[in-house]
């Protein structure tokens, strides 16, 4: 008779089954265990089948959880290659001077982060006598991205090895008299030490993954081999919840980046209490990185545990691991051994009786002290795991305390993330703790004092040849200049001066074509590295697959169903273009990877990532910070730009405020050009300043944000005269008067105004400027206004320069003086983007925008519906000049009238 509890084959998979009988057997076998000894015993059966069966490679679903206990066993720890005792001492002047550094700099009212270093100092001390590769090193060295809270340990570090003073540890978070170090790791301000800025959080994993990914793309490309830099991340357990966080984790997996290590420093607290109060992180995280194809080191637990699990001959104590929640372990810390024996232990006979055999001496150091991530050999064991493991990144879950050894009145205390500092009495007791030669009487006026063995101390000795051994000092960031990369010739600039003639060329297009002849360029033509968020058709980049190829590292594995066409689909592992699907943070994280690739890798690389305006700013602004703090290089491009080009697609897509954002970041150059050739006078400019011979005066750390519109419009000449180029790269330059325009102005003794317009906005002012002369009598000259951003910085340092002592001119009104009548601005973006410059202009000045949300309609219903077309600007002109007593007040009204408005 057939068993009702039985599986039948209905309900299993359609895996076919050559032998019912044989499968029978082996679940009748389980279920006899589970019978016989219990589900705790047939689980563990179970879990270690499986392990076993992953081991051997069986093409069976990844086991995505594993005990709460350490990957690697004490037995199969590696020797440390080192003097564990001479680490330890090093790690106790940098845990000391860490908190001596924060604590008196809160007497300055300035702050910072004591327990986050606390919990992590070995986690970092072992990488630094052992792993991290310096700048002299195979390649580049290592990348290392420093969690942004440990920034005083490194400090202390940097001040032990002679490369920081006092003097410097005293500036801590005081940076305005110039001798001072940045709150948390920042090129921008400590550019000789700080590779990553690493605060915002969730972006140093998604940036670390794309940093690996990118030496893998140089050294595919023969850009540089940089095979031996092995990228390491080092993050928070609370971090984790980010998004960005765990965004990129199948790409590292699917590319296979066995050069990345993820280091998350499990202290089960995030910055208000517990990361999991009524679960387990370290299980969550496992799980999330097993399933996306990582592999998973768990170092959990220090040397004093290993008697309890020798003791533990039911696994009644792992089962009791697994269970209880990370904010009971956090209450463990802070309980006596009465409580974790009746907590802890009593929830299950076994546990009660193998209690019996621990002293509380023996409780209190498993519980309160005995971490895998605060024992030199188990970080160890770990690391050497990482850097052995082959095939798939790896991610090491290091459990910590917070605060660990800054005393009672810190350790996993919820507050202790606003805790910034310690008593004259904490620090005695730390000190007696550590075991560190420091008198009470060097504590001069409650004044703690620093730590340091001497500079030729047997621990600085240690220190500095083991970072010799490995290359360096680390963290280091290469500041010395490259050679300028050679300009590209002139003739791929020059193509655009002559116009289109008839042919309607959108300036999205201009520029792809602009790309398409300097990536041939022979000297510099490799270094562009293309990145589009699969949007490549829509800019009408396709072209460039066959010729460049879309890098994938496994190369092209399959027939694309287009290859008998021009323009087919290419990937190849040397390819040139990064095609990264719809990720604008992953495009985003490419660019930052190779635009900083001058300094991490001395490798100068001309990024150009062209995105849709709507999705750039608006949704990676952050990154775009993370670019300036990070001192990245190249191109930014918002395709399908403005308020009202982008026929149908409506509120969502159209975008009338990304400069606005752009011109709140210092690195950003933000342009809006409305034609071809001052696209390509602007690219010329930047590849000379970001890359070539830039002025003594000019900041070559700084990237470009170009507008380039999807509306096709026949592309004019460019103007001859002195000073265009000049013009355009500056911001503002005059396209044509009523007279060089050749418009007929029907009026003797015409009133004259200036109309300025940016972007695809030009054309709506040459319209207007036709009309107001022909329908009007008005004469109206016509200005390319390239950049409104960039004209009120110049404004803004001429003021700088006037509370200075200094004489100086604004750009603006040095190209607007004698220019007769008011002025009107116009763009296709919100009002504010041109009236960034109003306070300079010294005549009337007015303007026109696209403000509010935008709407689905075609182009010509949009700009009516926001005012900013031909016929709303000679309302809007004529209602200045009626302002003015230059025209009769009747013209407005009866050009009202008669354009509908």
């Amino acid at each position: 008779m057939t068993d009702p509890t039985a599986i039948q084959p209905s309900e299993l998979d359609q895996l076919p089954d050559r032998d019912p009988e044989e499968t029978a057997e082996w679940q009748a076998s389980l279920d006899a265990v589970t019978k016989a000894a219990g589900p705790h015993r047939a689980a563990y059966l179970m879990r270690r089948t499986l392990e076993r069966a992953e081991g051997n490679g069986l093409a069976l679903p990844k086991l995505l959880e594993t005990d709460y206990v350490n990957t690697i066993p004490t037995a199969a720890e590696p020797t440390v290659d080192g003097d564990e005792e001479m680490e330890r001492r090093i790690t106790a002047w940098n845990r000391w001077n860490a908190a001596a550094m924060v604590t008196r700099g809160a007497k300055h009212g300035v702050g910072g982060h004591i327990a986050t270093f606390a919990s992590a100092a070995w986690l970092y001390e072992t990488g630094f006598n052992h792993f991290f590769k310096g700048k002299e090193a195979d390649g580049s060295g290592d990348q290392l991205y420093i969690q942004g809270h440990a920034s005083p340990g490194i400090y202390a570090r940097a001040f032990l090895d002679g490369r920081l003073t006092e003097a410097h540890l005293d500036n801590f978070r005081q940076e305005a008299g110039g001798n001072g170090l940045p709150s948390y790791p920042h090129p921008r301000r400590l550019p000789w030490l700080w590779e990553f800025p690493t605060v915002s959080m969730g972006l140093g994993p998604l940036s670390a993954i794309y940093q690996a990914r990118f030496n893998r793309y140089l050294t595919n490309r023969n850009i540089k081999d940089v095979s031996a830099s092995h990228v390491w991340a080092f993050l928070g357990d609370g971090e984790m919840d980010e998004p960005e966080s765990t965004a990129a984790l199948a790409l590292a997996s699917r590319e296979g980046l066995d050069n990345l290590t993820f280091v998350i420093n499990c202290n089960l607290q995030r910055l208000d209490g517990p990361v999991r109060a009524n679960f387990k992180i370290v299980q969550e995280l496992e799980a999330q990185f097993r399933g996306a194809g990582w592999n998973v080191v768990k170092s959990l637990w220090g040397n004093a545990w290993d008697e309890l699990f020798q003791l533990d001959t039911t696994g009644a104590l792992v089962r009791r691991l697994r269970q209880v929640p990370d904010a009971q372990v956090q209450t463990y810390q802070t309980r006596d051994a009465a409580y974790i024996r009746q907590d802890f232990f009593g929830s299950d006979p076994a546990l009660v009786e193998l209690a019996k055999l621990l002293s509380d001496d023996k409780i209190l150091e498993c519980f309160h002290l005995s971490r895998g991530g605060h024992e030199a050999r188990k970080v160890y064991a770990a690391y050497k795991a990482a850097v052995e493991h082959k095939g798939a990144p790896t991610v090491i879950l290091a459990q910590t305390v917070k605060g660990h050894t800054l005393g009672t009145g810190f350790a996993s205390k919820n507050a202790n993330h606003q805790m910034k500092k310690l008593s004259t009495d904490e620090f005695k007791q730390m000190r007696d703790l550590l075991e560190l030669p420091i008198k009470d009487s060097d504590f001069v006026d409650g004044v703690v004092p620093y730590g340091h063995p001497g500079a030729d101390s047997p621990e600085v000795r240690y220190l500095q040849e083991r970072r010799a051994a490995l290359g360096g000092p680390a963290p280091a960031r290469r500041t010395q200049p490259l050679a300028p990369l050679p300009a590209p010739a002139d003739k791929a600039f020059a193509a655009f001066d002559k116009g289109s003639g008839s042919q309607n060329v959108a300036t999205t297009m201009a520029f792809v074509r602009l790309v398409k002849d300097l990536v041939r360029d022979k000297t510099s033509g490799r270094r562009w590295v293309p990145i589009v968020p699969d949007e490549a058709r829509t800019f009408g980049m396709e072209s460039l697959f066959p010729s460049l190829g879309i890098y994938s590292p496994k190369g092209q594995t399959y027939e694309p169903v287009d290859r008998d066409q021009l323009m087919y689909y290419k990937e190849a592992k040397d390819g040139q273009i990064l095609n990264e699907g719809i990720t604008e943070a992953g495009s985003m994280a490419d660019f930052i990877a190779a635009s900083t690739a001058y300094s991490t890798h001395g490798e100068a690389m001309i990024p150009f990532y062209i995105f849709y305006s709507m999705f750039g700013w608006q949704r990676t602004a952050d990154q775009m910070w993370q670019l300036g703090d990070q001192l990245g290089r190249g191109f930014l491009v918002g395709a399908t730009a403005g308020r009202t080009t982008l026929t149908g697609e409506g509120l969502q897509h159209a975008d009338g405020h990304s400069p606005v954002i752009a011109a709140t970041n210092p690195a950003a150059l933000s342009y809006d050009p409305a034609f071809a050739y001052e696209v390509a006078t602007i690219v010329k400019d930047g590849l000379r300043r970001m890359y070539g011979e830039a002025a003594p005066s000019e900041d070559q750390n700084v990237f470009y944000y170009l507008t380039v519109y999807n509306e096709p419009i026949p592309q004019p000449a460019k103007p001859s005269g002195l000073g265009i180029d000049e013009g355009i790269v500056k911001g503002l330059y005059r396209f044509n008067t009523a007279e060089s325009a050749g418009v007929q102005v029907n009026a003797a003794n015409a009133v004259r105004i200036q109309l300025l317009g940016s972007g695809t906005a030009i054309h709506w002012v040459l319209e207007a400027q036709k009309l107001l002369a022909e329908e009007w009598g008005v004469a109206a000259d016509v200005w390319s206004a390239t950049s409104w951003t960039e004209l009120r910085r110049d404004a803004l340092e001429a003021d700088a320069a006037l509370l200075r002592g200094e004489e100086r001119v604004p750009f603006l009104r040095q190209a607007l003086q004698g220019a007769e009548g008011p002025v009107l601005a116009v763009s296709d973006y919100m009002r504010q983007v041109p009236d960034q410059i109003a306070q300079w202009v010294e005549q009337d000045y007015s303007s026109l925008g696209a403000d509010g949300f935008g709407l689905s309609d075609t182009r010509a219903a949009a700009r009516r519906h926001f005012g900013v077309d031909a016929q709303s600007i000679v309302v809007a002109a004529l209602a200045q000049l009626a302002r003015r007593g230059e025209v009769p007040a009747s013209a407005v009204k009866e050009a009202r009238a008669r354009y509908g408005l």
